[in-house]
């Protein structure tokens, strides 16, 4: 069982499903097919356009060899999608024997350049999605790892988030820097970055606001926020990461939308996709917004925020003999 077996389970169930219907019984790929094919991706709510670029790509395929088999067609079907979501550095190397049973988690600190310290990350989503729960997760696997990390509470306008973010800090023995609520966010994120160079910290997580009036008002606090950073560290934030929920679907690709317009967005973390058939989101924001996915969550655990790889994911969402059964 891959590491992301669980994450794909139910969008996997669901292309299975309509894949071995158009399938059975034949040997050769058929028009017919294609359109299951194109059908059962759609479901996943991968994106039209990022469904009808696979499909113009096997089609291409197709023509050129009239009696493919269905296992070079699921082959084919991995390569392009795994092409699209090379927009990253491998996540850690297989074992030398390419043995997916022996393959193995790559670390969490993988995801961080510590050639710049303090790494900062500046948290960005709306309420709901996971995100405060993603900086928990993260900063309690990267102390684990042994680095030292510092948690910043800048969502100053909720108290449930600075109260769960300090829960979090201590289940993972981080330090977190907070003020009273309704404080200004550049202030905290000021302090956190401010504490974590003297304190010599490997990694900064600054929570931010998850709801502001306006893409004005969430592009104005944003950009404070980076430029009171850049006061303690000339090059500012290492990374901004969006999280996604991606139980929502076609949400996640909206609200990847409204952010990318607001803020630079370099890094992806996409949650509860464990409950979800809509794991083909991953895919399609990927292809539609050029960003990579550091992180993916397949359950509630701390130990179910999964390190992201691509080639894991595709070999979990797709088998020929699954599919075939």
């Amino acid at each position: 069982m891959g590491i992301f077996d669980q994450g794909v389970k139910k969008t996997k169930a669901g292309l299975f499903e309509r894949l071995s219907r158009a399938i059975a019984g034949k040997s050769t790929v058929s028009d017919d097919i294609l359109d299951a094919i194109e059908d059962a991706l759609i479901a996943t709510d991968m994106g039209v356009d990022t469904t009808l670029k696979i499909i113009d790509n096997l089609e291409e395929r197709v023509s050129r060899d009239k009696y493919m088999s269905m296992d070079e067609l699921v082959a084919m079907l991995r390569e392009e999608i795994a092409a699209l979501l090379d927009v990253d550095l491998e996540a850690g190397d297989r074992p030398e024997n390419g043995s997916s049973d022996a393959y193995v988690e790559p670390d969490f600190s993988s995801r961080f350049d510590f050639s710049k310290k303090p790494y900062v990350v500046l948290v960005v989503g709306v309420n709901g999605v996971g995100k405060t729960t993603t900086i928990g997760k993260i900063a309690s696997r990267l102390h684990a790892e042994g680095k030292k990390v510092i948690i910043g509470a800048a969502d100053t306008f909720r108290a449930a988030a600075v109260d769960q973010l300090t829960i979090w800090a201590g289940r993972a023995g981080v330090d977190i820097v907070k003020q009273q609520m309704g404080s200004d966010p550049a202030s905290v994120a000021y302090d956190t970055v401010k504490s974590a160079v003297a304190k010599g910290a490997d990694v900064v997580l600054i929570d931010t606001a998850g709801r502001l009036h306006n893409r004005i008002d969430l592009m104005n606090e944003l950009s404070k926020i980076k430029n009171v950073i850049r006061k303690v560290i000339p090059e500012g934030a290492s990374d901004v990461m969006l999280v996604l929920d991606g139980s929502t679907g076609q949400n996640a690709f909206q609200q990847a939308g409204e952010f990318s317009k607001a803020t630079d967005i370099t890094s992806l973390a996409v949650t509860k996709l464990d409950g979800s058939a809509k794991g083909g989101v991953v895919i399609g924001i990927v292809d539609k917004f050029r960003i990579p996915i550091k992180f993916i969550g397949v359950g509630e655990g701390v130990d179910d925020l999964k390190v992201f790889d691509k080639k894991e994911y595709v070999e979990n969402l797709f088998s020929a003999e699954d599919i075939k059964k």
